[in-house]
């Protein structure tokens, strides 16, 4: 599998299935047709059109769309998004509210890399900038970088984080969705030992595997079955000639897509059959429910081999951060070493990637930290996806984590305050 021609080979089907689906759409709605209507024509454009749009989102880094925003003032101010500090695999950048004045709220937003792009935080980026300033990890698609950048594994990830928290300075509260909830952890008790004055005032972990054997799931079940040696020979490839990253190994986010899928595939199925007759029947528009959710589900990136298979191997088969043994650039992280950030955790009930009790296990490891600087909550009735963009995170967990935040802002005058506690997982 780790050649430049099995990657070429899959960008080839996908560009296929996208022609085809071009041809369809353009062969079935030829206008001559009009004069005799046919359901079975029409079935063949609609599923053109479904079919064209689906193979080409796969390959396109979605827009953030976040041009403008009301304020207290009643007026739209424009939102320019600006790069604060620029690396080779991933920047982090601000969302600026121009002519607003700056809210006392300063959000770090880590988002996750695994197999989507940063945008997929869009709802939730839009629902914090009501009541804060926030900054976002944007990271980079693998296969549009040069091999002369170098590697890229998890104890990068978790050195760019600590950059980043450095130029953001202490009065940071930092947001942590899913993949990067254990490196976040880490990057913040290693800023506790080496650099104190840099570490940020609160930290929320929503739906992290912080220890990912506390509750079983279908994702640490397979990363348990199957050996790191099966992994690399059949998830790596090398990125094909067509991008600037030629020859760098990778996990592709096409074959990510293809795992995604094939975990509700009959879900997702449906979805598609249902789409292509709602476009048949003319029922379908172009910001419809299914394309708003698919345009950004599809839009898939790939990551550095290294760093999928540190991930795997560290995160949840050796459970080096579980374990309080995790290792940066040569320095043994202490998480006991936390005393002054405080520390927050969502679940959701529901979620069956990162199931209740995963995410939750990083405040046992937060030994030096009192227990008024710890809190966790469980969201009744939410999945993964919900605890951070849907409902549940609008209505119920968002207001939660502005309050903690709120509770924990006035630490450095002395006036510290209780962390809310709310339901323990």
């Amino acid at each position: 599998m780790r050649y430049m021609l099995t990657y070429d080979l899959m960008e080839t089907a996908r560009n296929t299935n996208q022609w085809l689906g071009a041809t369809a759409k353009a062969m079935a709605s030829y206008p001559q047709f009009a004069m005799m209507p046919n359901p079975a024509l029409q079935w063949m454009a609609a599923w053109g059109e479904v079919t064209e749009r689906t193979f080409e989102r796969m390959i396109v880094k979605p827009d953030w769309g976040i041009r403008t925003f009301t304020c207290e003032d009643g007026r739209d101010h424009l939102v320019s998004i600006e790069p604060v500090v620029e690396r080779p695999f991933g920047d982090l950048i601000y969302f600026n509210v121009t002519g607003r004045k700056k809210n006392p709220r300063k959000v770090l937003l880590v988002a996750p890399m695994s197999g989507h792009y940063a945008t997929l935080l869009r709802s939730t980026v839009k629902s914090l900038l009501v009541d804060c300033e926030v900054y976002v990890t944007d990271w980079h698609n693998a296969r549009d970088i040069p091999v002369s950048a170098g590697k890229f594994d998890v104890e990068d990830y978790t050195l760019y984080l600590v950059d980043f928290m450095r130029e953001l300075g202490p009065d940071t509260h930092v947001i942590a969705v899913c993949q990067p909830a254990p490196l976040t952890l880490a990057a913040t008790a290693y800023l506790a030992e080496q650099d104190p004055d840099a570490q940020p005032r609160t930290l929320t972990l929503i739906g992290g595997p912080i220890d990912p054997d506390a509750t079983p799931t279908e994702v640490t079940d397979f990363g348990r079955r199957v050996t790191m040696g099966q992994l690399e020979e059949t998830m790596i490839q090398r990125v094909g000639f067509k991008y600037p990253g030629v020859g760098r190994m990778v996990y592709p986010g096409l074959l990510q897509l293809a795992s995604f899928m094939s975990m509700n595939a009959d879900r997702h199925s449906q979805a598609f059959t249902d789409q292509i007759s709602r476009v048949s029947r003319g029922e379908a528009s172009e910001h419809d429910a299914h394309n708003r959710f698919y345009d950004e589900y599809l839009a898939v990136m790939d990551m550095t081999a290294e760093f999928y298979l540190s991930t795997v191997e560290r995160i949840f088969k050796n459970r080096e951060i579980a374990k309080n043994e995790f290792v940066v650039d040569g320095h043994k992280v202490d998480i006991g070493k936390i005393t002054k950030v405080a520390v927050k955790t969502v679940e959701g009930a529901n979620d069956d990637i990162s199931a209740p009790g995963q995410c939750v296990a990083a405040l046992d490891l937060c030994t030096g930290l009192p227990d008024e600087l710890k809190a966790s909550h469980l969201e009744p009735g939410a999945g993964h996806y919900g605890i951070f963009a849907g409902r549940s995170w609008r209505d119920n967990i968002r207001p939660l984590v502005l309050d903690f935040i709120d509770a924990n802002s006035g630490r450095k005058s002395g006036t510290r305050k209780p962390a809310n506690k709310n339901a323990a997982a």
